[in-house]
């Protein structure tokens, strides 16, 4: 139950992207989102983690802020993994791959602590 509300949040959130960030461009109906935000959800349960240990000195030299370009390229790295899948998901660029990951994280935030956390 926990898994389909996270990935329910992450398609809500890139739907809210797609919305606002201009580069960010998404046409089809809600089902092939989800199947974008499940790559989103996968590509930052297992590759995410791995990049944010090998770049550690960087993020803490940055204070932080190199965590903000590893999330823009998962989130294009969706955009292009979508693609392969035939998914009408794509990321133009990387101001909108860092745009968007804002975007994404703030209303994946607000929507997790909106909803409750099933048992």
């Amino acid at each position: 139950m926990r898994f389909l509300l996270r990935l329910l949040i992450n398609a809500a959130a890139l739907w809210v992207a797609v919305r606002i960030v201009p580069g960010l461009h998404y046409t089809g109906d809600f089902l092939p989102l989800l199947a974008v935000a499940l790559i989103f959800g996968l590509l930052n349960a297992f590759i995410r983690p791995l990049l944010k240990l090998l770049s550690l000195p960087v993020i803490i030299l940055t204070l932080g802020l190199f965590a903000l370009l590893i999330n823009a390229f998962m989130l294009w790295l969706t955009g292009r993994l979508s693609g392969a899948f035939g998914i009408p998901f794509q990321v133009d660029g990387c101001l909108a791959a860092i745009f968007g990951s804002i975007v994404v994280s703030i209303v994946s935030a607000v929507l997790s602590m909106v909803l409750p956390e099933p048992d």
